[in-house]
């Protein structure tokens, strides 16, 4: 599996496009965390600050602030909290999914436990627009979103929808893949 990740991940480098709708690739990356609230928090921020720093908006200026929209109910952890080492400041709102799509102003949507229909009109308006996707109630990356977490006892790791991530306008680069197996450092 993991010489079939980077075959795709090299051709995502070079613009190609897959025929098959919603391509996930369930990559090696984890990271462990502690027992208890505090560690799955830890561990699912770090994924998120991950994700994050390997993300690149549309004439994105340095430092740039960035605000995850949280809709629905988290599975993972109620504490998303993410940091992006010497990256910008990240600012989470609760939200529901008519208050992003009427002008929510998201960078990053974070879509927890919700009614599916309110899943499926977040990732139809996302597209176009330079908005991350990330689910935790999606562990086959189906529904669309990019990047989709799963835990599992003692480890949090993702799924990234190179599909979702080619069509958006939020440049992503493929060494994310790579970011929950080293504990979360590049």
């Amino acid at each position: 599996m993991r010489g079939r990740c980077r075959l795709l991940v090299s051709l995502f480098l070079i613009g190609s496009s897959f025929a098959t709708p919603q391509l996930a690739i369930q990559s090696a990356s984890q990271t462990i965390v502690e027992s208890g609230a505090d560690g799955s928090a830890r561990g699912v921020n770090r994924i998120l600050g991950g994700i994050i720093s390997y993300a690149r908006w549309p004439g994105e200026r340095a430092g740039a602030a960035r605000t995850i929209c949280l809709v629905g109910d988290p599975r993972l952890s109620d504490r998303i909290a993410p940091t992006v080492p010497d990256g910008p400041v990240i600012s989470v709102r609760h939200m529901s999914a008519a208050g992003v799509i009427g002008g929510g102003d998201c960078d990053i949507i974070f879509l927890g436990q919700m009614p599916v229909i309110d899943r499926q009109r977040l990732i139809a308006w996302v597209r176009a627009r330079p908005v991350l996707t990330i689910t935790d109630d999606d562990p086959g990356c189906s529904y669309g979103a990019m990047f989709c977490l799963t835990g599992r006892t003692g480890s949090v790791s993702f799924s990234a929808n190179l599909d979702a991530i080619g069509r958006g306008t939020v440049r992503v680069d493929p060494r994310v893949l790579k970011i929950g197996s080293d504990g979360g450092s590049r």
